[in-house]
């Protein structure tokens, strides 16, 4: 499809097609996701990944990695390391090698110098209080610097020596030279350096002064030509300056495009946060499975395809949105119901024996492997005298004429097996089922049953001999409330969900020992479930990935 073509679903394409049809930037689109390296990607930055990429895609453009490492206090190559390999798990690749504000170090300084020959910029002695106290608050004109006036020559002289190291951390900042009355608070002379003498990950000690974000961010788009600068709506306020700035310094003309943020119930998005959970043991690491990181999300066994279809099914707006987990846990479904293989795990195992069947006897069963895909084939089953069900599947006396599932004196069929009738059972001191003891129609073996016995129950199953003893790692969400930011008077902390993880050990048929780290199954009439890394030969750890049954009504 030509350019002509296509058709705009929502704001920013529209302005692209516009651009392209005035032959704006040669017709080229170029779009880039830059995020700061001092923690891992979460849900919320795969909605700002998939609309970069997806845009460029969409018009036959580019899409750049930066990593925007401006604050040598808070960045690690571990960070630029994972941030790369979960734009790559999520399915992108981007143009050309990574990118990062560092590399243009050298050229920011310059603009910086040229902003001060122009009069635009001066270096501040004021402290952090102070300039805060100068900007004033909406309505109400701010004051100038004392230093304000000082001569393009001094400043120069200034920050030259800033850049040499002749001046204590928080001593001195370069400020842009605006309006101290302007509307916009983030104009009235924003700092744009301060001193850290600290290494920093890629450059060491080359450094000691370091841009802002908004001198970064602008001029590192217009260093690589970015076109269409889109970020989220947070930064709304900021695009004044990255236009002064661009105007200023007379460089390509990038454009900034703010989308709304996607957020998603029961997830926190703030990296600060997320990393606080991390420090102070709530969770195990950035990629506990409760986590809203991509790691996290990925360990949990979440597919990639899930979540980009989460992202563009939820549109680009202007309007903040949340987003509910169940729209995000049936777009997980929707992939996990096509692709994963079905196997039988019983997660409250309780004995049943089979009285009447041969002791000593196994035979083999088929089933199938997945029965919305016949090229996923069917594997065998053992089967014997002795096996386990679930707990909650048996009942010493049903409660209504709809329970179609063990109980005295009712038939039910086992899964690609044969139909049973149960007898009776034994129980402990307390009253507790140990033992299920029923018989077996020899003639109502699935695919071959001539009893005319009428089950209307279908069970689950494991061989007890050849059980496979599989550790459950069983999740709820890390929060009991929706949106636990969104109290003023309350903690996020203070909506810990005590019960976000219980571990528990289930019974697994033999196969589900050789299931590999990632790879996520059906548990019959249980859930999806993947294997977690902490898996080893012969100890198979799972993951609740997500209920077979949802609330949410597409």
């Amino acid at each position: 499809m030509s350019t002509a073509e296509k058709k705009a679903d929502n704001f920013i394409e529209e302005i692209i097609l516009e651009d392209l049809a005035n032959g704006k930037h040669g017709g080229r689109i170029h779009t880039r996701f830059p995020p700061e390296p001092n923690g891992y990607l979460h849900i919320g930055h795969a909605k700002a990944i998939v609309i970069n990429f997806e845009t460029a895609k969409k018009f036959g453009g580019k899409t750049n990695l930066r990593m925007d490492d401006t604050n040598p206090s808070t960045e690690e190559t571990l960070y630029v390391d994972n941030i790369q390999s979960d734009i790559r798990w999520l399915g992108y690749e981007w143009e050309g090698d990574t990118r990062y504000a560092s590399d243009y170090f050298d050229h920011l300084y310059q603009f910086a110098l040229r902003l001060i020959d122009k009069g635009l910029a001066y270096v501040d002695e004021s402290s952090a209080a102070e300039i805060e106290s100068q900007k004033g608050d909406i309505g109400v004109p701010g004051t100038n610097s004392p230093h304000r006036d000082r001569s393009p020559a001094e400043n120069r002289d200034l920050f030259e020596r800033m850049r040499a190291g002749e001046f204590p951390d928080g001593s001195k900042v370069l400020r842009a030279k605006i309006d101290m009355a302007h509307p916009n608070l983030l104009l009235r002379d924003p700092v744009l350096y301060r001193i850290k003498h600290e290494a920093h990950h890629r450059t060491g000690e080359n450094w000691c002064i370091y841009p802002l974000y908004d001198f970064a961010h602008g001029q590192s788009d217009s260093l690589e030509e970015i076109t269409h600068s889109l970020c989220s709506l947070e930064f709304r306020h900021h695009r004044d300056l990255y236009n002064w700035l661009i105007e200023a310094l007379e460089i390509f003309p990038s454009r900034q495009i703010e989308f709304a943020r996607m957020n998603v119930d029961y997830f926190i998005t703030s990296k600060r946060r997320l990393k606080l959970l991390v420090d102070e043991g709530i969770v195990t690491g950035w990629d506990d499975a409760r986590m809203s990181t991509l790691a996290g999300l990925r360990r949990k066994g979440y597919p990639a395809e899930a979540i980009r279809n989460f992202c563009m099914d939820t549109g680009v707006t202007r309007r903040d949105s949340q987003q509910t987990l169940d729209l995000l846990e049936y777009k997980v479904r929707e992939v996990l119901n096509r692709d994963a293989d079905r196997y039988m795990a019983v997660l409250d195992p309780v004995r049943l024996v089979i009285t009447n069947y041969p002791e000593g006897q196994t035979e083999m069963l088929e089933t199938e492997n997945n029965p919305e895909n016949e090229e996923r084939g069917t594997r065998e089953l053992p089967f014997s005298r002795e096996i386990y069900v679930e707990r909650e599947d048996y009942r010493k006396e049903p409660q209504n004429r709809k329970y179609f599932r063990l109980a005295p004196e009712k038939d039910v069929r086992l899964k690609s097996a044969y139909i049973i009738h149960c007898e009776g059972h034994e129980e402990d001191a307390d009253g507790n089922v140990t033992q299920i003891n029923c018989t077996y129609y020899p003639d109502s073996r699935s695919g071959e049953d001539t009893s005319g016995v009428k089950a209307k129950g279908t069970l689950h199953w494991v061989n007890a001999p050849t059980a496979v003893d599989i550790e459950v790692r069983m999740y709820e969400p890390l929060f009991t409330d929706p949106t636990p930011m969104d109290h003023e008077d309350r903690d996020f902390m203070d909506f810990l969900n005590p019960n976000s993880l219980q571990v528990i050990t289930a019974k697994g048929e033999p196969a589900l020992a050789e299931g590999k780290v990632g790879e996520s199954f059906q548990f019959l009439r249980k859930g999806y479930f993947t294997v977690d890394p902490d898996s080893r030969e012969g100890k198979p750890v799972v993951n609740l990935t997500v209920g077979l049954k949802s609330s949410w009504k597409g």
